[in-house]
């Protein structure tokens, strides 16, 4: 695998998915009890189906049986592979549609979101974004706002997820450059310098948004289908 360049998976979950005990029989101990709290079946089904096919993408790359890869989770949360640390990934689902990122010796954050209408996008964007953000979205025609809202809220949740601090750390402390969405103009001081993160925008399809954030340049992401 070249180190500059991320893998990425992008598939869609069925919650009617025949390969169900399948993906359950992967999953460790801890996996399977979180599972069990879910508290709907719905979400249950797509947990399973997300982190069993997480294995299996991870299987491929390690050649290990993908029920033996042993995944601990930092102080934070954060899931990282115990025995082969400098391999990174990253996982995000958002209703019917996934996507996975792997890639090496770097901080990594992936996130997909629905691009659907919501009645709270202007609260949620005095809430999330920067005064550069918000002044830029303000100034949109209303028929681009709802797609571009997407676009900074899943180029900012990729970066809290890279950081492994997740969105407790603040949406609106990392602000994208709205003249050049590749970068972010500030960053908490604990992740500083901001020209270290490196941002690629991810389009699956016109009714789905996804970003790629990393603290190395990106010379590629490759989509594959699983």
């Amino acid at each position: 695998m070249n180190t500059n360049i991320i893998e990425l998976w992008h598939d869609t979950i069925a919650v009617d998915d025949a390969d169900y005990p399948h993906y359950w029989r992967l999953l460790d101990a801890a996996e399977q009890a979180h599972a069990e709290r879910m508290r709907t079946d719905t979400l249950r089904k797509r947990y399973v189906i997300v982190h069993g096919r997480l294995r299996r993408v991870l299987s491929d790359i390690l050649n290990e049986a993908p029920e033996k890869i042993r995944i601990n989770k930092t102080e934070h949360g954060k899931p990282y592979l115990a025995d082969t640390p400098e391999l990174v990934f990253n996982l995000s689902h958002s209703a019917d549609a996934m996507m996975i990122a792997v890639g090496k010796n770097c901080r990594l954050g992936v996130d997909i979101e629905q691009c659907k209408a919501r009645i709270s996008l202007n609260g949620l964007v005095d809430k999330c974004f920067g005064d550069e953000e918000i002044a830029y979205w303000q100034q949109l025609p209303d028929a681009e706002k709802t797609r571009q809202f997407y676009r900074f809220w899943t180029r900012k949740e990729a970066f809290v997820k890279a950081t492994g601090r997740g969105i407790g750390l603040g949406l609106n402390r990392c602000i994208v450059n709205p003249e050049n969405p590749a970068e972010f103009l500030t960053v908490p001081e604990d992740y500083a310098p901001a020209a270290q993160w490196h941002i690629v925008d991810i389009s699956p399809d016109q009714n789905l948004c996804a970003a790629l954030v990393a603290d190395k340049k990106i010379t590629g992401a490759v989509i594959r289908q699983r």
